[in-house]
This record gives C-alpha cells, sequence and structure tokens, in this order.
C-alpha cells in the first residue's frame, strides 16, 4: 500500500494519515521529517541537506528524490509508505515517477476553502498545555479563557484569516495542479481517489479506509 495523500492546509491530513498509517502499518513519510532526520544521522546525504539549510535555500527536488528512496528503501516500508507533503508540485511528482518509485494510490481529501477558513480562523490554542478550543465547534466555557486554568487563549498567526487565505492561494497554484496531472495518468499510473473531508473525522476515516481497500 505505497499512498500519496493530498489536500489543502487545514483539510485534516495530519489526521487522516495517521489513521492510515495505523490502519495498513505503514510509515507516514513527510518531508520534514526526512530531512531532519537525514540531519541527524550524519550520512552523506544529510551532510549535503545541513549545508543546504544551514546556508538558508532551499533543498532541490533532486536530493529530495534520493532522500525519498533512502526511507522508502528501509525495512519499516517493506509492506508500503504514506507520503504526506510530498510531491507538491508536478515537477516533483514527474521526478518521482522517473526515478521509479511506485504508488498505488493518489488520496485527495477535498475542503471547501470557505470551510477551511471558518475552521482554521476559528481555533483557539492555550498556550500553556496546547489544549485547542474552536469559537463556534468547541468554544471554552468563557470566551477567550482555557476551561482549567482560566488563562488567555491565543490565535496562531497560522490561523488567522488572511493567512490562511494566503496559505491556499499557494496551494491553489503549486500543488492542487497535482491532481489534474495524477488523473491524467489512469490506466498508467496510481489510481486517484478522493473524499470529503467534511464531518465526523471517525467517519471520514471509515471512507477513506474503505475505498483503499474495496
Amino acid at each position: 500500500m505505497k499512498i500519496i495523500l493530498v489536500g489543502p492546509p487545514g483539510a485534516g491530513k495530519g489526521t487522516q494519515a495517521a489513521a492510515i498509517s495505523k490502519e495498513f502499518s505503514i510509515p507516514q513519510i513527510s518531508t520534514g521529517d526526512m530531512l531532519r532526520a537525514a540531519v541527524k544521522s550524519g550520512s552523506d546525504l544529510g551532510r549535503q541537506v545541513k549545508a543546504v539549510m544551514d546556508a538558508g535555500g532551499l533543498v532541490s527536488d533532486a536530493l529530495i528524490i534520493d532522500l525519498v528512496k533512502s526511507r522508502i528503501a528501509q525495512d519499516d516500508c517493506a509492506n508500503g509508505f504514506l507520503l504526506d507533503g510530498f510531491p507538491r508540485t508536478i515537477p516533483q511528482a514527474q521526478a518521482l515517477i522517473d526515478a521509479g518509485v511506485d504508488i498505488d494510490y493518489v488520496l485527495e481529501i477535498i475542503v471547501s476553502d470557505e470551510e477551511i477558513i471558518e475552521r482554521m480562523s476559528g481555533r483557539r490554542i492555550h498556550p500553556g498545555s496546547g489544549r485547542v478550543y474552536h469559537i463556534h465547534h468547541n468554544p471554552p466555557q468563557q470566551a477567550g479563557r482555557d476551561d482549567l486554568t482560566g488563562e488567555l487563549l491565543i490565535q496562531r498567526d497560522d490561523d488567522q484569516e488572511g493567512t490562511v487565505r494566503t496559505r491556499l492561494k499557494v496551494y491553489a497554484a503549486q500543488t492542487a495542479p497535482l491532481v489534474e496531472f495524477y488523473k491524467s495518468k489512469q490506466g498508467d499510473g496510481p489510481i486517484y481517489l478522493s473524499v470529503a473531508g467534511v464531518g465526523a473525522v471517525g467517519k471520514i476515516t471509515e471512507r477513506i479506509i474503505s475505498l483503499l481497500t474495496r
């Protein structure tokens, strides 16, 4: 079971990736985790990555592909893997194909922009504990204050509406075209699947598992 997970920021990819990983006993692989692990390992590849990051540069697609190939060759990927957050662009997707990395499914979690903006901009965090509230769906007992400590809740910069809209525009420009790219490969590449990412989290997971096992 080799899966690429696609979806806009705030679509719930992290939650569903963890559920898929557990259900099929496959590791969830994110580029951030791979980069950190490579640097920590001190390997030749890790040293190359560290040099780029220390210089404040962007790690090239070629280097990321080498990292992916190195990662999926490890024993815990024997039954497959889930790529979360990669590829982000069509050139990266093509590079993955050119490198001979086989993928079984591309799974898109679909959530409308307005739903994501409402979902993310309504989040409030208790800084001390990380407890998460939502002004509509999970409000604190006293507006703006943590239930347990009474301390003020904050809105993270990432959750402010303007920031969310900017991130969605970047996603639409860079990553959304991946969906059409993979759809065009039907019959000659991974199977494209999509699921609506709205409703109860458990129900979304059930729909995903059903799609992947039918």
